[in-house]
């Protein structure tokens, strides 16, 4: 392998024994029994050890950045708090407390420590007179464990020489995140979803809506920085890894007290990094794990009434196939089996899967994908999956329910859609903030429609990666922005159904979709 990827295990931190582990979150974790596996967290020593900075700049200088959150797989006891520093620091650690001030003893964080050659890159700005060979990023990752459900919590991060409780603190030092109410107790929730974000204004700017709404937690369908800005998966494609410092930058507003939930897109295949090129990945991201699955972009979790699966299109991509088949069918098995455990579980209402590649699509930049329609959609059906979102094309589009490849019904903005009698409704909404697609046909969205009924051509590559073009019907809501999904779901209640409202809304919060999945 080109690169180094030193995980150092040894401070994983999961915070979840009783009486040890209360006393050193000061008091803040759930009782209860810890798993046998589950070490106690202990306050940080001093370092017996010289620093290992030599005569550079002290660690007093080095301020933590790109804070991001995501849940485990019990959003209402497990959070991973991660973020980066810009070298090597000693005993780096996150305090949690009740109060903005009040904070515990620090709890060890683990450090995976990323190292990419200057030589595999194009970086987009300049270099200094004595440039560097490599490029180091160091990422930490915090997992917290047996938190209280429905409690909000506020956090630090620091390390040896930077511990904002023991200096001023500075805007923004403390952050915040709230733990989903344990199953069954909540009265409902709100999660937004976008794909294709990158770096730039009007990715700032959906970024921002994410904040505005404020939701219980947000998914990000893949192509996150555009580091690889070539997206083939091979060697070839340009690379700056420093724009992922950037992408976490942008958007740690929002992401330091919102989880991120991401799935893996093809430009997240880093080729430089092991023979799945998802190194980097597992380097910058802590996602529930799966038994099997060594991506993090694999994996299942459930909040409230609803199960939600992340599946890496990668595996399907005929489009491109870098990737193609690399999990030997395990994929297919292990998805099968959840969608019928969470389809088997009285507590779960909705299942949403959310991927990169569009499984339908009409916008032809990427087309859709054949691999996911063949080895993914008849177990959507199966298990009638409520709601399947993806990026991939950089547009909005929604679809009518559909079964079998086909429309069952139409479903305009504003009307009410049964997954049990009507099939599964796909979204695309990959207008997060890279550069804009184009449809074949006419856009057509809440109060701009047009006339809709002819068939829409829609493009996808077969396994030989030839294209074909067959015309389809059920291209219901086009609209050509920059947008993101927000879902309100509502648990059943006094006679009511579960149901999820879900609008598309442009950068400033104008709705250009609406529509509602309901059961029962």
């Amino acid at each position: 392998m080109s690169e180094t990827l030193r995980h150092s295990r040894r401070n994983l931190l999961r915070v979840g024994a009783a009486g040890g582990a209360a006393v050193a979150a000061g008091g803040l974790l759930l009782p209860g029994t810890a798993r046998a596996a589950t070490p106690r967290p202990t306050a940080l020593a001093t370092p017996t050890l010289p620093s290992p900075r030599g005569d550079r700049t002290d660690g007093s200088a080095l301020r933590p950045f790109g804070r991001h959150l995501t849940f485990g797989a019990d959003p209402s006891r497990q959070v991973v708090v991660s973020w980066q520093v810009p070298d090597a620091v000693t005993a780096p650690f996150v305090r949690i407390g009740l109060q903005p001030g009040d904070f515990g003893s620090p709890v060890a964080a683990e450090v995976r420590t990323l190292v990419s050659k200057l030589s595999w890159q194009h970086p987009v700005e300049d270099q200094p007179l004595v440039k560097p060979t490599t490029v180091t990023q160091y990422y930490l990752h915090a997992q917290l464990d047996q938190l209280i459900p429905d409690t909000t919590y506020y956090y630090v991060v620091g390390h040896q020489g930077y511990d904002p409780p023991a200096r001023r603190t500075q805007l923004g030092d403390v952050a915040s995140f709230r733990t989903a109410p344990a199953p069954g107790r909540g009265a409902g929730f709100t999660f937004t979803a976008f794909g294709d974000q990158g770096i730039g204004y009007n990715a700032a700017a959906t970024g921002n809506l994410v904040a505005g709404l404020d939701p219980a937690f947000h998914l990000h369908m893949g192509d996150l920085s555009y580091a690889n800005s070539g997206g083939s998966g091979k060697t070839s494609d340009a690379y700056d890894a420093r724009l992922w410092d950037s992408f976490f930058v942008q958007n740690e507003p929002v992401a330091a007290r919102t989880p991120w939930m991401p799935a893996i897109g093809n430009h997240e295949m880093e080729p430089w990094y092991g023979p799945d090129g998802y190194g980097g990945v597992r380097a910058r991201f802590t996602m529930p794990d799966n038994a099997w699955s060594q991506s993090t972009g694999i994996y299942s979790w459930r909040y409230q009434n609803a199960g939600l699966i992340s599946l890496d299109g990668n595996d399907v991509c005929y489009n491109t196939p870098a990737n193609l088949g690399y999990t030997k069918g395990r994929q297919k098995k292990w998805l099968d089996s959840r969608l019928a455990a969470l389809r088997a579980d009285s507590g779960i209402d909705f299942i949403v899967v959310y991927l990169h590649q569009c499984t339908y699509s009409t916008c032809h930049d990427n087309g859709a994908e054949l691999g996911a329609q063949q080895d993914w959609a008849p177990l959507f059906d199966k298990y009638q999956v409520d709601l399947v979102l993806s990026g991939h094309n950089h547009v909005y589009e929604r679809t009518d329910p559909i079964r079998a490849g086909k429309a069952t019904r139409k479903v305009g903005s504003g009307d009410t859609v049964d997954p049990a009698k009507d099939g599964t409704t796909y979204v695309v909404a990959g207008g997060g903030g890279g550069g804009l697609y184009k449809f074949p046909a006419s856009d057509t969205y809440l109060g701009h429609e047009t006339k809709n009924d002819a068939p829409v051509p829609m493009v996808v590559s077969d396994q030989g990666g030839h294209e074909q073009t067959v015309k389809v019907t059920w291209s219901r809501v086009r609209y050509t922005g920059y947008c993101l999904v927000a879902v309100d779901v509502t648990p059943a209640a006094a006679g009511k159904p579960a149901r999820m409202e879900v609008r598309s809304l442009t950068e400033d919060g104008t709705a250009v979709d609406r529509v509602t999945v309901q059961r029962g």
